[in-house]
């Protein structure tokens, strides 16, 4: 939930920084227990839900796993984790294919998805009379400047028919639905969060959703990856990490008021309400259209990286292959 949580997170503190900073991918603990550190993407939230539930009922520790969740320093989770500070970091498909396609490759790869399709999309207030990208132009669309944004965009309204050059870019302020009908006319939203808090506070949307404008933004996002370094020297480790992983998220499909509560435990300043809607939707889309939780498919990286070398977002198509690998889940 790329936008919702980097446009709803706090400022960092010192000390989670320097914790992110100081510890390392992974050590000895005590006995023959491993130290794990996990760096999020941004703050803790719905999607993560199943690292939280594996925590607290001891399926990491069951797999010889000293398990630590923390807070990353704004956008840097790819690159800690390439240099060894985290065992696993929290990422995306586009900044994974970004990552390793640039002048100085990130050592990275994708292992498992926490989610299956894109739940993103793109929204305006229901009475604004925008319904579709054909209907962009001379609007003002508010989002957080990444890379693969604008192409999306330019794709979305170029399929329908209008200029993507008549488009008003800013970037968002962090106030979420409120801003809409104000200081912007668009943004993108997570249906599991922010429609989710759209709703609740009676804002009612417009909601167009990514991949049903177009299928290759059907896309993995969030996803668990690792250095290289990490899945070459301790393939047990990984394996077994994402064994408890998944039955966290088993648990979480199955019961996912109970789950919320695990996570408002870890998170206490969000509404416990708000949290059992957003994992309520989410436990249906956890592992939609699969029985295995966290594999992907060449396809889905090879369609996004197609759609983002059209659109110059990197110059040449990547293998899959080199994106991520599915040999360390329980198949």
């Amino acid at each position: 939930m790329k936008n919702g949580w980097k446009m709803g997170a706090a400022v960092l503190t010192a000390a989670a920084v320097t914790m992110c900073i100081a510890v390392p991918a992974f050590a000895e603990g005590d006995g023959e227990t491993k130290k794990v550190t996990v760096i999020l993407d941004y703050i803790p939230n719905t999607n993560h839900t199943g690292m939280y539930v594996a925590l607290d009922r001891g399926y990491y520790e069951e797999e010889g796993l000293d398990v630590e969740i923390i807070e990353p320093t704004d956008g840097a989770t790819a690159t800690l984790v390439a240099q060894g500070k985290g065992t696993f970091g929290i990422s995306y498909q586009e900044d994974v294919t970004i990552a390793l396609t640039a002048q100085d490759p990130l050592p990275v790869k994708a292992v498992a998805t926490l989610i299956q399709h894109n739940t993103s999309g793109f929204v305006s207030l229901a009475d604004s009379g925008i319904e579709s990208p054909a209907d962009f132009e001379g609007k003002t669309y508010a989002g957080w400047g990444g890379p693969g944004e604008s192409a999306v965009l330019e794709a979305c309204m170029t399929q329908a028919g209008a200029d993507f050059s008549k488009l008003n870019m800013v970037i968002s302020d962090g106030s979420g639905f409120e801003a809409l009908g104000k200081s912007c006319d668009l943004m993108w939203f997570f249906e599991g969060w922010d429609c989710v808090l759209a709703e609740r506070n009676g804002c009612a949307l417009n909601y167009m959703e990514c991949r049903e404008l177009d299928d290759r933004l059907d896309y993995y996002t969030p996803v668990i990856i690792a250095g290289n370094k990490v899945l070459e020297e301790d393939p047990e480790m990984v394996s077994a990490f994402l064994r408890a992983t998944a039955k966290g998220y088993q648990d979480t499909i199955e019961d996912p008021d109970g789950a919320a509560e695990i996570l408002f435990a870890h998170a206490p300043d969000y509404d416990l309400d708000m949290l059992k809607q957003s994992q309520e939707y989410l436990a249906d889309k956890f592992m939609e259209d699969t029985e295995i939780w966290g594999v992907m498919k060449d396809e889905v990286w090879d369609n996004y990286a197609a759609f983002l070398q059209e659109y110059g977002v990197i110059e040449e198509v990547i293998p899959a292959s080199a994106c991520y690998t599915n040999e360390f889940l329980a198949q």
